[in-house]
């Protein structure tokens, strides 16, 4: 488990046009009441935040999803930054990783996701990306939405009609993922563009919560009016309460206000 930047923050980034973007956030990460260790990691240093995912049956998934975050930390600094360097990160990771095998010599992986501040068109943009089946979801409001689509064999199922939603979990292939970071394979990440609002919540986490808790019991949460660190906490101990199959790991960022 690598955790870099703090569990619980606040900064202003400052617009260059003139305003300011004022963030606040917290984490909490548990290994969860099957696994011997954690092979989640994260970061949280603006304006990147993420959360890996080391595959699961892998020795080395937790030297996986290090690589991950420890190159995604390499572009904080700066109040913005861009997709391309998020790919760019990607890419030196999996670099960083072709030495990496598990305990069958097949290499290692992880699944990636979070949220970078980056500009367009000279606008304040939220750019959410992810590789796997960890997620990010949106809170506006009372509204809860899963920004990143799953890349696994199971969202294809349920993608082209073959498979109820409802019934994905109890899949037996639910774990298998199509895209990771590792393996010497170019790193396919998708990102989506979000116009930066005050009271915007981002949920980003591994699937250890995902898989637990679900989204009625996910926006509840979010939508408590707590703490971003009290939330995150409280969505481990919920997702521990419902078994703690795997690593579990919760970060939540606030948009407090948009001056500007």
């Amino acid at each position: 488990m690598t955790e870099l930047g703090s569990n619980t923050g606040e900064q202003v980034i400052r617009i260059p046009d003139g305003g300011a973007i004022e963030l606040a956030w917290g984490a909490a990460t548990d290994i969860g009441r099957k696994r011997t260790h954690n092979e989640d990691s994260l970061v949280a240093l603006p304006p990147v935040f993420a959360v890996a995912d080391g595959m699961g049956g892998h020795a080395a998934g937790d030297v996986a999803s290090d690589a991950v975050v420890k190159r995604l930390a390499e572009l904080a600094g700066d109040d913005f930054t861009t997709p391309e360097a998020v790919i760019q990160a990607l890419r030196q990771a999996t670099v960083d990783l072709v030495s990496a095998t598990d305990v069958e010599g097949v290499g290692v992986g992880t699944t990636v996701t979070g949220a970078v501040l980056t500009r367009s068109e000279e606008q304040p943009q939220w750019a959410v990306f992810n590789i796997g089946d960890s997620r990010v979801y949106l809170l506006e409001g009372n509204l809860l939405t899963q920004v990143t689509v799953d890349h696994s064999v199971v969202q294809e199922l349920v993608s082209a009609g073959l498979l109820d939603p409802a019934d994905a979990e109890q899949h037996p292939e639910s774990n298998v993922i199509t895209r990771a970071v590792g393996f010497n394979a170019e790193p396919m990440l998708d990102v989506w563009l979000l116009p930066v609002k005050r009271s915007m919540r981002f949920l980003i986490c591994s699937d250890g919560l995902s898989r637990e808790v679900d989204h009625e019991r996910l926006r509840l949460h979010l939508a408590a009016g707590m703490e971003a660190e009290e939330t995150a906490k409280a969505l481990v101990d919920a997702a521990l309460a419902a078994g703690g199959r795997d690593n579990i790991t919760a970060l939540v960022v606030d948009v407090v206000s948009v001056d500007g």
